[in-house]
């Protein structure tokens, strides 16, 4: 799947909104990638993780792990693409943390999945939670990475499509300048 291909599906599915976003980072925007837009078409996901799965295919992940909760669906279709275990870290009392009796082993490989990298936080913090089991990360992936290639993960990363896409300190937003209140679509409050 190439970048152009990726995007018609973005485009198809009306997953590139545009307005005055509030990022999960704490950053503003005016365009907001929507993944679950995409992944709600199970086919569109299957075909999305295929696509990220081809390049870790030899190395046999133990597990693919994403944060809750835009990463949960594309990770699962990895875990089924990459025939293994699927778990997902999500938040307590502020931090990425396995719950639910997830497990990770000492010595397991593992592949991190998300829906779209910024500035790479998530990503990182994901990363941290299979080092504190003393996993071993093979990589991160992402349908998107809209840093344009900047955020710095530390392990070999490969995404579908990659944007450079301008965001701004709310201090330093144009759009909150104008008068304009961003709307925060995430899933982290």
């Amino acid at each position: 799947m190439d970048p152009i291909q990726i995007a018609r599906i973005f485009d198809e599915t009306g997953a590139l909104l545009v307005g005055h976003f509030l990022l999960t980072s704490g950053l503003h925007s005016e365009k907001y990638l929507q993944c679950a837009r995409v992944l709600q078409w199970a086919e569109k996901a299957q075909a999305c993780a295929q696509a990220l799965a081809q390049d870790f295919l030899s190395s046999k992940p133990d597990l693919v792990i994403s944060p809750a909760i835009g990463g949960i669906i594309l990770g699962h279709e990895m875990g089924r693409a990459l025939t293994c275990r699927a778990l997902f870290a999500e938040r307590e009392d502020g931090f990425l943390r396995l719950r639910r009796g997830f497990e990770i082993h000492p010595g397991e490989k593992a592949l991190v999945v998300e829906d779209v990298i910024t500035t790479g936080g998530s990503t990182l913090e994901t990363i941290e939670v299979v080092k504190s089991y003393g996993g071993f990360v093979l990589g991160a992936v992402s349908l998107v990475d809209r840093s344009g290639g900047r955020a710095s993960l530390g392990v070999p990363c490969h995404s579908l499509w990659t944007l450079s896409i301008p965001t701004y300190r709310p201090d330093d937003c144009p759009m909150c300048k104008s008068g304009s209140k961003p709307v925060k679509p995430g899933s982290r409050f």
